[in-house]
């Protein structure tokens, strides 16, 4: 998959016809300086953006095409807890304490998203209540064992098993064998919370470059020198906030980092706006699915009453045809409902699922690999890589911990490795 990004605007998506601010920033055309220069502006940077001009810090976000290009601004729009990996799996890589430290900031991701929304009135159709579904029994184990590690290990109190009966009280779907409840986690319009962040950088004196992608960083020994394809940035601290793009810009950037990435193509259609009466017979209480798949569909309704439904890893010419198809199979009741968009984009997966933030230097920060989780997740990168900018890099020294596998062999082994791993979660899909 070749991503490209420089100059282009928003594709069409639903999103972006029913986005509620068209901000337009200039490009960099001379010379500035700045105390830290984010590359991005999505929501991991804009999030760092916004923590650091908090603090009074002078801040520049260069953007290569527009505000919410990337996933940030055409995502499934689910802000999820925790990681894509189980409660289990970080005890045994790095203990129960640096666990434990991790779920609890895993929550304050969620916590993020309220306060920002209500503290800077952030319109984005925001709405907690999340449910993760299985299609069989050993996939409902799963959420059994993991509603039980997050209450007895962790003390979280806000998850409740569904067994199929309480399920269908609130989905018009047979498919599942049960589901996990969590009514902190939840869903939003990822565009229009993308340009509410935006706005309020914007307000607290934050530039914001659109059309603006950087070629080049030159390292000093106490400055950086972040070149654009015009003109350039001169600041003490960077930021890469490139996610599933990092591997478009030159390596003299990312520094090896574009390796431990694997870019996967997501796919969401959007019906027409449903009738009541139907939206109800799809879902009744206005919380966001997923599946627990590892090639998983997810979906949810929109405020004006569409069911956005979406899929991971798909590759396929007719997009659009393939996912009615996926939607039918669960929703077979919206057989006469039109389609009415349907888009596609990276987002920023690694192999084992573990969030990649850290340093390439002492002064160049970077956070990708949110697997699934960027909703939440880029909120509290953000936070925490301004606090590090600000001088206490305790929370970051606590990622940087994870072990995060790299992908040898550039573009082509990258497509391969994703080929294969596709193919091979079909079977685990169809046989687990």
């Amino acid at each position: 998959m070749l991503l490209t990004y420089s100059h282009q605007d928003h594709i069409q998506s639903y999103y972006s016809d029913t986005c509620n601010l068209h901000l337009e920033c200039p490009p960099l055309l001379k010379r500035q300086s700045a105390d830290v220069c984010v590359i991005g502006a999505g929501f991991l940077g804009l999030s760092t953006a916004l923590e650091l001009a908090e603090q009074g810090k002078k801040v520049i976000v260069l953007e290569g095409a527009r505000i919410g290009f990337g996933a940030s601004g055409r995502s499934g729009g689910q802000a999820i807890n925790g990681f894509e990996d189980g409660i289990d799996e970080y005890i045994k890589q790095v203990g129960f304490d640096v666990a434990n430290k991790l779920w609890k900031m895993s929550l304050e991701a969620i916590d993020i998203i309220d306060e920002r929304i209500k503290k800077y009135q952030i319109q984005c159709d925001w709405r907690k209540g999340y449910a993760t579904l299985a299609l069989n029994q050993r996939r409902l184990d799963d959420l059994i064992a993991i509603e039980k590690a997050s209450r007895e290990i962790f003390g979280y109190e806000k998850m409740q098993l569904w067994d199929k009966a309480q399920l269908e009280r609130h989905l018009g779907s047979k498919i599942y064998q049960g589901a996990l409840f969590d009514s902190n986690s939840g869903h939003l319009h990822p565009l229009n919370y993308c340009l509410g962040l935006a706005k309020a950088c914007l307000d607290l004196g934050v530039e914001i470059y659109e059309q603006s992608p950087v070629i080049d960083l030159r390292i000093g020994k106490s400055k950086v020198k972040v070149k654009t394809d015009v003109s350039s940035v001169i600041a003490k601290d960077v930021v890469l906030a490139t996610n599933a793009y990092i591997a478009a810009l030159p390596k003299t950037i990312h520094h090896g980092i574009a390796k431990k990435i694997l870019p996967v193509e997501s796919f969401i259609i959007a019906t027409e706006p449903l009738d009541q009466q139907t939206a109800d017979s799809v879902i009744n209480n206005g919380m966001s699915v997923c599946d627990n798949n590892y090639l998983l569909d997810y979906y949810r309704l929109s405020a004006d009453n569409r069911l956005l439904f979406g899929s991971d890893s798909s590759s396929e010419h007719n997009m659009i045809e393939v996912m009615r198809k996926n939607m039918l199979a669960v929703f077979p009741q919206l057989e006469n409902v039109k389609i009415d968009y349907g888009w596609g984009g990276p987002i920023d997966m690694t192999i084992n699922a573990n969030p990649h933030f850290g340093r390439i230097a002492p002064n160049i920060y970077f956070a990708q690999g949110y697997s699934g989780h960027g909703v939440a997740l880029t909120g509290l990168a953000g936070r925490i890589i301004a606090e590090a900018i600000l001088g206490n890099d305790e929370r970051l020294s606590t990622f940087e911990v994870l072990k995060v596998p790299s992908i040898r062999g550039g573009r082509l082994a990258k497509k391969a490795a994703l080929f294969i791993g596709t193919n091979y979660y079909r079977f685990l899909d169809r046989y687990r």
